[in-house]
């Protein structure tokens, strides 16, 4: 299986939507958004932001592997 390193973001507060590539080598707790500069963190149960808001899981866990 291809991993993917690119995932949309999209602020649960104001709806922006936003490309970004995701690190290989570390999990991302904390995300900005650009729009409405709220800080997102990770949803209970999932290890980081592209796994809680993004279109994309982190390689980690697209490879099946534990995540950070």
């Amino acid at each position: 299986m291809e991993v993917k390193l690119e995932s949309e973001i999209t602020c649960p507060i104001c709806g922006h939507k936003k490309v970004e590539e995701m690190p290989t080598n570390a999990c991302q707790f904390f995300y900005e958004c650009e729009n409405c500069k709220t800080v997102l963190k990770p949803k209970d149960g999932d290890c980081c932001v592209y796994c809680s808001y993004g279109t994309v899981p982190c390689p980690p866990i697209q490879q099946s592997k534990s995540c950070c």
